[in-house]
């Protein structure tokens, strides 16, 4: 008797993080009830992130950089992190003026390029 292994990976178990959209202007009153729904999440959770819908937040402030690390101190406290999803440009741009680094869905790391990418040769370069 013989049986055949079932099709597929068996040993891949995709874990998708989870979602926690951040509503128009966020109160500070509201700041505890979204850093323990972070850490709810991130407890329930087996993907260790938990993406932040930020694109209903409206223009970004000082209010939403203090939102966004207060979110992420929490999420690091509980062993994860947050993603940012759909951020306004400038709101990248302040973050990046204040020293916050947020990973951010759709964006790749920075990191080394892909193997297998070449830089462009220009004619009379040594060869390697």
């Amino acid at each position: 008797m013989s049986s055949s292994p079932a099709p597929g990976l068996p040993h891949v178990d995709a874990v998708t993080p989870a979602v926690l959209v951040l509503p128009g202007p966020v109160s500070r009153g509201e700041l505890p009830r979204l850093c323990d729904e972070v850490r709810a999440l991130l407890e329930a959770g087996r993907a260790g992130v938990v993406v932040c819908d930020v694109g209903g937040l409206g223009p970004p402030g000082l209010a939403v950089v203090d939102l966004l690390a207060r979110l992420e101190l929490t999420a690091r406290r509980a062993g994860g992190r947050i993603r940012l999803r759909d951020p306004d440009p400038a709101l990248h741009a302040l973050l990046d003026l204040v020293g916050l680094r947020f990973e951010t869905e759709g964006q790749p790391e920075q990191r080394e390029p892909p193997l297998g990418v070449e830089e462009a040769v220009e004619p009379g370069d040594a060869a390697v």
